[in-house]
């Protein structure tokens, strides 16, 4: 039987609003009730917390599932979560991680009689040793590789037989609510790595109910449940009436009655609808729109909307198939790169709304690591057109059709695409041919190896410049072609690479560390597999009424504590 909640809930859903709502029965004070309405522009390829690599994906279902440890949603230091405490041991090898009483499962038909059951260890461990399960955790199982005791060897138990007895070896539970995790060496980011969307927790009746890698299902311990996908339709999570977080004061969280998502690819008509009300943030700027959002206020005084921007903790990129012609030849490579104008790319074709590539594949934003060690790709169209030259295309000639291969989902992806092709073709006297394809095809022919020179992003998963070496890390490159690509897509391996980002993996002391991973930074842009072109902001567009939202550098959207004032505070809040 339904409760008051979901009628209430599907009669603000069906009114279509923006931001606003009633108060929900049972729960007193202004800032309860209402939906949250955002769009994303690009379909999601997985929901899954093991094959969820997606930014949209991620800011979806951090309202749904939630690891033992999570990011501060201001300044992304590590928070309790579903663990409330945990201990370190002397040499920094052992975790002991204790669950907090009384968190649930979100209902669902999975569990005996729809109801959620409690977490306990076992759920942790049964997660974890997904994590190290060859055909299962794929997509994941660097966040454990070499790190955890006994990860790598049930990794590769598990490649063509079932998993062995016993689970990965450093993974125990030691009781209900106590989980245990040894490491084979120290691993100063560890509790980051823990918080990772790879490591949140689902019941193992999940996949036994919907299957392997749910596409339409999901069931955490989130302030927001999500109802069953349908295709061409919105996304609904529903507020988690029995989410186990409180406020400072011990009032019930999440504020908001639900959260809903649509996915119209047309970024002006996600605009439109932002301007008119029908959305209470947009989490990506328009390019072609910018000019209709500078100001906030509009002509009669009235805020019309809150910018919050920073930079991102984000680098966008281009990518080679460096195992076939003509991008095999290295020469050929970093051609290309010096020819591209970042700068330009920048200022000229994104408004300033980025930050040049200047210093590799790391964003900028990480205190302490030695950017200016690492060379960037600069531009020098004399040095470009010398190095295609001594490759054997003297003037561009002879060189062979390429193209060019993008999403046009992104903030300045198809411009940037047309200006990169025009500096080529002016710069190198080669003709590079743009292909735009939706999200899902794109990544999918990436992946396959079915594309020879692409655009791909990156934005950290972490906030430590690991996260982004791990593209190129051998360990993570899959060598036979016939194979998909999960992390290394483009199968890059390099001894001097690799030796330099193991190293750094065992290391403790901070500064030693980060001079390996600039180190081994160093010999990727010396190989370049990739040109590095710019860092992007993070931007949302927000609603007058909407408030507490934060935004960070690796936009993790925590929705728990946001609430839309009622519309008696708008004056208030127009003259703030």
């Amino acid at each position: 039987m339904r409760t008051p909640v979901r009628w209430l809930l599907l009669a603000v859903l069906a009114a279509g609003c923006g931001v606003g709502g009633s108060p929900t029965p049972g729960r007193t004070g202004s800032r309860y009730g209402g939906v949250f309405n955002f769009n994303e522009t690009e379909p999601l390829r997985s929901i899954f917390p093991l094959t969820l690599t997606q930014a949209a994906s991620f800011r979806i279902m951090a309202q749904v599932y939630q690891g033992l440890v999570t990011f501060d949603r201001h300044d992304l230091s590590i928070k309790p979560c579903l663990a409330e405490r945990w201990e370190v041991n002397a040499t920094a090898t052992e975790y002991t991680f204790h669950l907090r009483k009384g968190v649930r499962f979100h209902n669902d038909p999975a569990f005996p009689e729809g109801k959620g059951r409690e977490l306990v260890a076992a759920d942790v461990v049964h997660c974890f040793n997904a994590i190290c399960t060859n055909g299962i955790g794929d997509q994941v199982m660097w966040l454990f590789q070499d790190r955890v005791e006994g990860a790598n060897a049930h990794y590769a138990a598990t490649a063509h037989a079932p998993p062995p007895p016993g689970g990965v070896k450093g993974i125990s539970a030691l009781d209900e609510r106590t989980v245990r995790i040894r490491l084979t060496q120290p691993t100063p980011n560890f509790l980051q790595i823990v918080a990772h969307q790879g490591c949140w927790i689902w019941p193992k009746e999940l996949v036994t109910t919907y299957g392997p890698s749910p596409a339409d299902h999901a069931i955490g311990t989130g302030p927001f449940v999500m109802h069953p996908l349908a295709p061409g339709e919105a996304m609904v999570l529903e507020r988690n009436p029995e989410y186990w977080d409180l406020t400072d004061e011990g009032s019930p969280l999440p504020y908001l009655d639900a959260v809903r998502v649509t996915f119209e690819e047309d970024k002006n008509a996600e605009t439109e609808a932002f301007l008119n009300g029908r959305l209470s943030a947009m989490v990506e700027l328009p390019l072609q729109r910018l000019e209709d959002l500078r100001d906030t206020v509009g002509p009669d005084g009235k805020l019309r909307f809150r910018l919050l921007r920073m930079p991102a903790l984000s680098t966008q990129f281009y990518s080679f198939d460096i195992h076939r012609p003509p991008f095999n030849d290295e020469r050929v490579r970093k051609a290309i790169s010096w020819a591209i104008d970042q700068r330009y790319l920048v200022d000229s074709v994104l408004g300033g709304m980025a930050t040049p590539a200047e210093h590799g594949i790391v964003a900028p934003g990480l205190t302490d690591y030695p950017y200016a060690r690492v060379p960037g790709c600069g531009h020098d169209p004399a040095r470009a057109r010398a190095l295609l030259a001594e490759a054997g295309y003297p003037d561009g000639r002879g060189f062979p059709p390429v193209q060019l291969q993008a999403n046009a989902d992104g903030f300045g992806y198809v411009e940037v695409a047309e200006a990169v092709q025009e500096m080529l073709q002016r710069e190198l006297n080669i003709s590079i041919s743009i292909s735009m394809v939706r999200a899902d095809e794109h990544y999918d022919r990436v992946e396959h190896g079915r594309v020879r020179f692409w655009r791909e992003g990156w934005t950290a998963d972490h906030p430590d410049p690991e996260n982004f070496l791990a593209l190129f890390y051998g360990r993570n490159a899959v060598r036979d072609t016939a194979l998909p690509a999960s992390i290394n897509m483009t199968r890059f391996h390099d001894a001097a690479f690799d030796g330099r980002f193991a190293l750094a993996q065992r290391t403790i002391n901070a500064a030693e560390r980060y001079g390996l991973l600039a180190a081994a930074d160093s010999v990727m842009m010396a190989r370049m597999p990739i040109v590095p072109l710019y860092h992007e902001n993070a931007a949302y567009l927000v609603q007058p009424r909407v408030r507490d939202l934060a935004l960070n550098p690796i936009e993790f959207l925590d929705l728990s504590r946001v609430w839309i004032e009622d519309e008696a505070g708008d004056a208030a809040q127009a003259a703030q």
